[in-house]
């Protein structure tokens, strides 16, 4: 299988290297690896260019945007700068962070998974991050869910979902519609990824409202968010929070907001996060 691979890079020499040392040593190598820099102010395109002028399936693309690190659209929006130099010939495109160690063996296990099941349209492993001197399991989210750090799609899977959606909520609405369109999820527990920059440590205030204004978005309906916010909230320990998520959700109603769904698929949408929810409590009970 072909794989693809784009990086968004911002300001990460301290991490790039050993990123891309990680990804030219797997047992299967990527066929086309793009390290897109966007608006570097530190060594990152040096690193970068040393690695293109070694390898033939390494290329750099260097980007101009806001220094504002707002989750979501600026990260999805460098990945389309890449994603824009490669043809087509790709059977899998990935979208891999520039603070990640692989496993040698982590694509060809993708590979292997992909093989085993033809409605197989996502796979990756998970994120584990130092502390003490350990690497643990970076716990933020469900086991089933595949982090924005580390996604591989399956070609006709990517098409299916629209590819990704320069907004926050990018990587939940992808796997939402990805089963929408009825193709199979998977996280492999034996590949452990390492993670060297914990999530979120670099947000801006500025993005403070837009985990509400992502599930106004994905429709999941009031009900819905105010569950998720006060789950995220609790999980986080902050009141704040509760209320920056459900002042995001209200702002973007008001101002009637483009969402990142059809009505249909919002419908399917709120049933799988219903079911979800029900599946939860009868296995507590």
């Amino acid at each position: 299988m072909n794989f693809y691979i784009i990086i968004p890079a911002h300001n990460e020499e301290d991490c790039i290297a050993q990123t891309l040392e990680s990804l030219v040593n797997q047992s299967l190598p990527a066929k086309q690896i793009v390290v897109v820099n966007d608006n570097s102010t530190d060594d990152t395109q040096q690193i970068v260019e040393n690695y293109v002028n070694q390898y033939a399936n390494i290329s750099i693309v260097n980007s101009v945007s806001s220094n504002k690190h707002l989750p979501g659209s600026k990260i999805i929006n460098a990945f389309y700068k890449g994603f824009e130099t490669l043809d087509q010939n790709y059977d899998v495109i990935c979208k891999f962070d520039a603070d990640l160690i692989f496993p040698k063996n982590y694509l060809e296990q993708l590979e292997s998974h992909f093989h085993q099941n033809e409605y197989l349209g996502m796979v990756a492993g998970f994120c584990y991050i130092e502390k003490s001197n350990k690497w643990v399991l970076e716990n933020l989210t469900r086991k089933d869910h595949i982090r924005g750090a580390l996604k591989a799609y399956r070609k006709q899977c990517f098409l299916d979902i629209g590819k990704l959606k320069p907004s926050m909520g990018w990587d939940t609405v992808d796997e939402l519609l990805a089963k929408y369109y009825n193709w199979d999820l998977l996280t492999d527990e034996s590949l452990h990824v390492k993670h060297l920059k914990p999530t979120g440590v670099s947000y801006n205030k500025a993005s403070k409202h837009m985990q509400g204004e992502a599930m106004y978005k994905m429709r999941y309906g009031f009900t819905i968010t105010l569950i998720s916010a006060l789950k995220l909230a609790y999980k986080k320990k902050s009141f704040m929070l509760f209320k920056n998520y459900m002042a995001g959700y209200f702002k973007a109603n008001k101002q009637n907001i483009t969402q990142l769904v059809t009505e249909e698929q919002g419908q399917f949408i709120r049933k799988l996060r219903w079911d979800g929810m029900k599946g939860k409590l009868k296995n507590s009970n």
